[in-house]
C-alpha cells in the first residue's frame, strides 16, 4: 500500500483501469478498517457472510454523518427511499410490490417475452455500422441498447428516450462517492437535485397517464397493481421507476463493454462465441465474476457489534463490501485472475446476495448475452483502437466512458 488510505486508493481514478492488483492487496487482510472509517470486506466468505446477515443495515437513515459525508450522497427529501435502501419488513414490502409486474412469481414471463424485442433493437444498431470501419462502442451500442430496453418496459414513449440518457448520466454520477472540495461536493450534489427532480416530475406525469389509460407496460401495472400488502403509492412508484432506471440501465452498459474488452483481450473467446452461441450463458456468468459492473457495495451499517475473520466490527459503523474483490479471492475461484468461460460453480457476488439480490439480473442476463453474442457474429475482425480505454471515474458502477473499435466490415 502507498501512503494513501486504502479507500482513497479505491476511489482514485487512477486505479479504474485495473483495481485488482489493489483488491489482491487488500485481500491480505479481510476486514480492514480505513483511516477514513469504514471498514472494507474483500473476501468472498466474509462478504457473504454479511450479505446475508440480518445485523447489516442497508437503510441510509442509519449511516452515521461522517459515513453520509464521505458518500457524497443525500436522500431526496421529496421522494420515499427505494427498498436497495431499506430493511425489512418496508423493504419486503417495497419489493414485493414492484416484483408483481415485472418477473416471477407473478409475472414469470415478462423477460423471457421481450426477447425478440431486444433481439431486434441489437440488430437495428448494429445494421447501423455498415460502411464504417470504427464505432465507439459505448455511444453506440452499450448505452443506447439498455436505455431503449428499460424505457420500453416502463412504457416511456420513444420520442422521450434521449432524455433519460441525460438523466441516466447525472444520476449514476451521483452514485460515487465524491472527492474534492466542498464546492465541489455541493456542485455534484446541486446536478444531481436538478436531475433527480425534473425524472421525478417526469415520471409522475407519466404515470398518472397510465393510471387514467393503461397499456401494456410496467408502469400501468404498477399503478394498477393491487397486492397482498396494499399498492404503491403514486411518488413510491416514481422513486421505483427512478431506481429502475439507473440500476437497469447503468450497469448493463458496463457489462456490455467489459464483455466485449474481455472477447478482444481474450483473441480465442471471440471464434468460440460465434461459432457456439450456447457458450454466451457460462460467457456472461464470468464475465460477471471477472469484471463486474458493480465494484462495491458502500453503504451498509451494522446495527450491533459483528465478529468477522477475527475483527470485531462495531455498532453504527459504516461497511463497504468489495464484490469485485470477492470475486477474485483464489480461497473461492482457482485461478482466479484468469477469464475462463468453462469455470464450474461459479456462484459470483455480482448480483449481491440474500434479500437484495439484483431483481433486474435475468434482464441483464439477457441484453448481455444478445449484445455480445451478435456483436462477436456480425462484427469481422473487431480490434481494440485503446488498450486500456478510458474510465468514468465511477468507482461503484465501474466501466469504460468509451471503448473505441476498428472493424473491416459488418456480416449478415
Amino acid at each position: 500500500m502507498t501512503s494513501a488510505s486504502p479507500l482513497r486508493q479505491i476511489l482514485d481514478p487512477a486505479h479504474r483501469a485495473n483495481p485488482y492488483p489493489l483488491y489482491a492487496e487488500l485481500r491480505k487482510t479481510p476486514v480492514l478498517r480505513d483511516e477514513t472509517g469504514p471498514y472494507l470486506v474483500s473476501t468472498y466468505w466474509e462478504i457473504q457472510e454479511l450479505l446475508h446477515d440480518p445485523r447489516v443495515s442497508s437503510d441510509v437513515r442509519n449511516l452515521n454523518p461522517e459515513a453520509a459525508t464521505l458518500l457524497g450522497q443525500e436522500e431526496d427529501p421529496n421522494l420515499p427511499p427505494t427498498f436497495l435502501r431499506l430493511d425489512p419488513p418496508e423493504h419486503d414490502r417495497l419489493r414485493d410490490l414492484a416484483m408483481r409486474p415485472f418477473g416471477p412469481p407473478h409475472t414469470p414471463r415478462r423477460v423471457a417475452e421481450m426477447r425478440g424485442e431486444l433481439a431486434g433493437i441489437v440488430t437495428h444498431l448494429i445494421d447501423g455500422f455498415r460502411d464504417r470501419d470504427h464505432i465507439d462502442l459505448v455511444d453506440s451500442l452499450a448505452y443506447p441498447f439498455p436505455v431503449t430496453v428499460i424505457c420500453r418496459l416502463l412504457g416511456v414513449p420513444r420520442e422521450d428516450e434521449p432524455r433519460f440518457h441525460v438523466w441516466a448520466d447525472t444520476l449514476a454520477a451521483g452514485l460515487d462517492p465524491v472527492q474534492g472540495t466542498p464546492e465541489e461536493r455541493e456542485a455534484q450534489l446541486q446536478n444531481v437535485r436538478r436531475a433527480r427532480a425534473d425524472l421525478a416530475a417526469y415520471l409522475a406525469g407519466l404515470i398518472e397517464e397510465r393510471r387514467r389509460a393503461p397499456r401494456d407496460d410496467m408502469l400501468s401495472a404498477m399503478a394498477a397493481d393491487h397486492g397482498p400488502d396494499g399498492k404503491l403509492s403514486p411518488l413510491e412508484m416514481v422513486s421505483i421507476a427512478a431506481l429502475l432506471l439507473i440500476a437497469g440501465h447503468e450497469t448493463t452498459v458496463n457489462l456490455i463493454t467489459n464483455g466485449m474488452l474481455a472477447l478482444l483481450r481474450n483473441p480465442d473467446l471471440l471464434p468460440r462465441l460465434r461459432d457456439q452461441p450456447s457458450l454466451a450463458a457460462p460467457f456472461i456468468e464470468e464475465l460477471l465474476r471477472f469484471d463486474p459492473p458493480v465494484q462495491l457495495l458502500p453503504q451498509r451499517t451494522t446495527l450491533t457489534d459483528i465478529d468477522i475473520a477475527g475483527t470485531t466490527i462495531p455498532k453504527g459503523a459504516s461497511l463497504w463490501l468489495l464484490l469485485a474483490s470477492g470475486n477474485r479471492d483464489p480461497h473461492r475461484f482457482p485461478d482466479p485472475d484468469r477469464f475462463l468461460p468453462d469455470r464450474p460453480d461459479n456462484q459470483h457476488l455480482s448480483f449481491g446476495s440474500g434479500i437484495h439480490t439484483c431483481f433486474g439480473a435475468p434482464l441483464a442476463r439477457l441484453e448481455a448475452q444478445l449484445a455480445l453474442t451478435e456483436l462477436a457474429r456480425r462484427l469481422d475482425n473487431p480490434r481494440l483502437a485503446e488498450d486500456p480505454p478510458p474510465y468514468r471515474r465511477n468507482a461503484v458502477l465501474r466501466g469504460p466512458r468509451h471503448l473505441p473499435l476498428t472493424f473491416e466490415g459488418v456480416r449478415e
